[in-house]
């Protein structure tokens, strides 16, 4: 064999590896791709706190938290143990709890789960109220509440409760029960 065949095959010898080595590279790179979990957080706070103003400046509602969590994938934060006040001017703040809870990408749609419960306090008109229920869905930007479970209102003496709910917690305040409501009610 003449030096030029001899370079013919060792070009050919050069581009076959090359090419065997971009493939195992490429085949690497797609693996550890791949190995990325689909629904990992890319950040966390522990002892969370969040402040909403209204445009006059005062408190409109405030959001704390043992622990948030946000994941990159769908844009959602989750959190454990969310206490959230909404403020009025003119009455004590709606309080919210729950075991834990999910925001929505859009920040419109907060889901709350376990064991919600809301309560407002005393007002110059009326007393305390306590709300319990769970699934709860809050709508923050609208003031307003829903779940399909069951839940209890309780405005001490009095208890009302059914399956499913709908509330609007700015004045005017409308809460409604959607099935099987009961009640025990003192008499005057």
């Amino acid at each position: 064999m003449s030096l030029t065949e001899n370079k013919r095959y060792i070009f050919l010898t050069i581009i076959a590896l090359l090419t065997a080595w971009l493939a195992k590279t490429s085949e690497t790179l797609q693996t550890a791709k791949n190995n990325n979990p689909a629904h990992s957080p890319d950040y966390f706070s522990i002892g969370y706190s969040k402040w909403q103003m209204s445009a006059q400046g005062t408190v409109k509602s405030k959001l704390n938290a043992d622990k948030i969590v946000h994941y990159s994938d769908d844009e959602t934060t989750h959190s454990m143990r969310p206490v959230i006040l909404f403020y009025n001017e003119q009455n004590p703040p709606w309080i919210i709890r729950s075991d834990t809870g999910l925001l929505s990408a859009d920040g419109k749609d907060l889901l709350l789960d376990g064991q919600v419960k809301i309560e407002r306090g005393k007002t110059k008109k009326k007393g305390p109220l306590t709300i319990n229920t769970s699934m709860l869905k809050v709508q923050p930007n609208k003031n307003y509440a829903e779940t399909e479970k069951w839940a209890e209102f309780i405005n001490p003496p009095n208890i009302t409760s059914g399956t499913g709910m709908k509330m609007t917690y700015i004045a005017p305040i409308h809460i409604e029960f959607l099935a099987n409501v009961r009640g025990k009610y003192e008499k005057k």
